[in-house]
């Protein structure tokens, strides 16, 4: 326990968009695991989803340091 609170004192943006992705992606599963992807598809939607939750954590990481 004391290593995940080094690791998210150290690091904070990278473990939430660690923690964002795979909620992420977890919910794009469910929501699109009906639909009939190719594993290409899915490849390709995993990662803008990875990609998108780095940008959420990004531009949510400009209010912290606008009020330091």
């Amino acid at each position: 326990m004391t290593q995940l609170r080094k690791l998210w004192d150290d690091h904070p943006n990278l473990v939430s968009w660690l923690a964002l992705a795979v909620g992420m992606v977890v919910i794009l599963y469910f929501a699109a695991r009906h639909v009939g992807f190719q594993p290409g598809q899915w490849a390709a939607l995993i990662a803008a989803t990875i990609g998108l939750a780095g940008l959420c954590v990004w531009f949510i990481s400009w209010e912290d340091r606008d009020s330091q």
